[in-house]
């Protein structure tokens, strides 16, 4: 029997819960002749801002040993270049979710292109990425700062015509309580997680190996960490979320639903396996096929605690 594989993500349905994740899946439509777009639930354009941004200069990712660091700098076309050429394509593929993840250095940036977005035809939902520096809080990240994060997202929800996910960075003291304030502003759905703040160095040249210095740590070395992040915020908020951080397998998927994700992100595995996410789509509904799963839908948050 055919598993239902379909969930409904703050007001979306999904043909399935198999996200690309931003910054691996370029705007999506690059990724047409590779991937089958409608067989996955939907993917998350690389992080688009008011302006075109070339980003930090290379070396921009390194091997770890467990994953990758990346210091991409948010290379980008900006959002008017977005909408005119990189959006309408995907038109073909009414079936696959369009989300775009927004980001800026102030307030005034994310609700100019959040307003830019409501007029633009094919988009599903936004995902606003709080790790960017404040510069009107000193640099500090959006997403460190309750009173930063809790204005930007009221804010940002005020400007939106769509479903407001908010992508939170894991380099905070308690996640559980940055995801409340978040769904107490107003977001639909919390993206856990961001990358970790990470350093790779030469001892040849004892030189860091990115030109940024530090970097996003991603991959299978985070995901426990991710895991233990999306347990503790599913107890802690009501509205959905989207999991993410090495998953690799359709096992891997499955138990960030079972941690409490009603979908999942999949990332640095499109690095080594550009189909990684259909494959990922396909290893999942073949997982709940042989484990008698009738929906998919039922694994969120299925986790069995044993009781001594």
């Amino acid at each position: 029997m055919k598993p239902d594989m379909k969930v409904k993500l703050a007001g979306l349905e999904l043909v399935n819960p198999v996200i690309a994740a931003s910054g691996t899946f370029g705007y999506g439509i690059e990724f047409e002749e590779i991937v089958s777009l409608e067989r996955i639930g939907g993917f998350v354009t690389k992080g688009i801002s008011i302006l075109p941004m070339a980003g930090h200069p290379a070396p921009r990712i390194v091997q770890t040993a467990a994953g990758m660091l990346n210091a991409i700098g948010l290379q980008n076309v900006g959002v008017d270049e977005y909408i005119e050429r990189k959006l309408p394509p995907l038109a073909r593929y009414p079936s696959c979710k369009v989300i775009v993840n927004v980001f800026g250095y102030t307030v005034g940036d994310y609700i100019q292109v959040i307003e830019r977005l409501n007029h633009a035809e094919g988009i599903h939902a936004y995902e606003l990425n709080v790790s960017c520096p404040n510069v009107h809080a000193g640099g500090m990240a959006f997403g460190a700062d309750p009173g930063s994060l809790e204005y930007l997202v009221s804010r940002a929800k005020s400007a939106s015509t769509r479903p407001l996910f908010v992508k939170l960075s894991p380099n905070v003291t308690s996640i559980a309580h940055m995801a409340r304030i978040a769904a107490e502003a107003g977001a639909d759905a919390i993206s856990l997680t961001n990358t970790f703040l990470a350093l790779a160095i030469d001892a040849e040249t004892r030189r860091p190996r990115l030109s940024n210095i530090t970097g996003g740590l991603s991959g299978p070395a985070i995901k426990p960490i991710a895991l233990r992040m999306v347990y503790e915020t599913a107890h802690a908020v009501r509205i959905p979320i989207l999991g993410m951080g090495g998953i690799v397998t359709p096992e891997d998927a499955v138990e960030f639903l079972l941690a409490g994700a009603t979908a999942v992100q999949v990332g640095t595995a499109s690095y080594a396996d550009p189909r990684a996410v259909e494959r990922l789509a396909r290893g999942l509904e073949s997982w709940c096929r042989s484990h008698g799963v009738e929906k998919v839908s039922s694994l969120t948050g299925a986790l069995e605690i044993p009781r001594d």
